[in-house]
């Protein structure tokens, strides 16, 4: 079961059952279990049909109210690269690793919101009104991006040594991103 006290998490949750697409959310709790292994756990394996199976570990980061700094938050812990790599090893060949960036923005305009719910109206899309990885959950908009780990990998640089944290130049992630309906 994913932790439902974190939005970001939750919001990834509803947004797989609202699609239809069979998951398991990683139970934090049957981490025990693999104790010896010290892998940080990630958080859905999603079954999409005719495609990979996917490990997706969530990225929850805000987008809300900014003003001094413009531009996608992408960054990860080293570890979070290197254990998400190790779990894909670990369930072989058909299984995909994403990393999964939930971000919270804020509410479209209501011109734009009108124009979205006319096209949700017209046929399926991706969000709400057929904005590519858009989602409403709980009064609250998140962009739902997804990015393969071997793309993260090959194009993270170094964020902090003191943090050891990586993070995509905003470049690469423009152009290695996807909307996550794009992965199911």
């Amino acid at each position: 079961m994913a932790d439902r006290s974190v939005h970001y998490e939750a919001a990834f949750e509803a947004y797989l059952r609202n699609k239809g697409i069979p998951y398991v959310a990683v139970d934090e709790a049957k981490k025990a279990l693999f104790a010896n292994a010290k892998l940080k756990s990630f958080d859905f394996v999603v079954y999409p049909q005719k495609k990979p199976r996917l490990l997706i570990d969530v990225k929850g980061r805000s987008l809300r109210n900014r003003t001094k700094r413009s531009g996608f938050e992408t960054w990860a812990t080293e570890a979070d690269v290197k254990d998400l790599l190790q779990w894909e090893q670990v369930f072989g060949d058909g299984f995909t690793a994403v990393f999964g960036f939930v971000y919270w923005v804020d509410p479209p305009p209501l011109l734009a919101l009108a124009e979205m719910e006319a096209a949700a109206a017209a046929g399926p899309g991706g969000g709400r009104g057929g904005e590519p990885g858009v989602f409403e959950f709980r009064d609250r908009w998140y962009l739902l991006m997804g990015i393969n780990l071997a793309e993260y990998r090959d194009h993270m640089r170094r964020r902090s040594a003191k943090w050891e944290t990586v993070c995509l130049p905003a470049e690469d992630f423009r152009s290695l991103a996807r909307p996550i309906e794009s992965w199911l």
